[in-house]
């Protein structure tokens, strides 16, 4: 047997043995069925698209659950960015409100940054958003963060690395 196929019988095995049982730990957390179907399968998916050798998983479940836990956490942080962007469309004019395709836009844009600046330090993530989105000088910023104009250079440049790293 190849090892494509080798793997593509692992992954049959691990789906046939855990799904429900993962698809149920979801739904106990999420209170939602729908969304808890999309994300055990997307756990799966993620599974599939890793290097790992599933012949080789100990604790499936152990690791189905990592898997598991971390689209939840993703799924929430979604969900609250989005909750967030709605919180604000509802403040503005009923004639500066966007359209449905343009909510759409925005709010995927709105997740992709969000997704760019994962994994900075919370004062970098916010030295970058107060520039970029409140067009905040470096004095500013460095009045609300408390900390010297020096140290938001020093964000600055991290945030812009991580960003130009994170495209590669």
């Amino acid at each position: 047997m190849s090892d494509t196929a080798a793997s593509r019988h692992a992954l049959h095995d691990l789906y046939r043995d855990h799904h429900s049982w993962l698809e149920g730990w979801l739904r106990r957390r999420l209170d939602n069925r729908w969304d808890a179907a999309d994300l055990s399968h997307d756990t799966f998916l993620r599974l599939h698209a890793s290097d790992q050798p599933l012949h080789e998983l100990r604790e499936p479940r152990a690791y189905l659950l990592t898997l598991g836990k971390r689209l939840l956490i993703n799924f929430y942080q979604r969900r609250s960015l989005e909750q967030a962007y709605l919180d604000a469309l509802a403040l503005l004019p009923e004639t500066c409100t966007p359209s449905p395709e343009q909510r759409w836009i925005l709010l995927e844009a709105l997740q992709a940054l969000d997704a760019l600046l994962d994994g900075l330090p919370g004062a970098v993530r916010r030295a970058f958003l107060l520039a970029q989105l409140e067009g905040l000088s470096y004095r500013e910023i460095a009045e609300q963060l408390c900390v010297s104009e020096r140290t938001v250079k020093r964000y600055m440049a991290q945030a812009y690395e991580h960003c130009l790293l994170a495209d590669l």
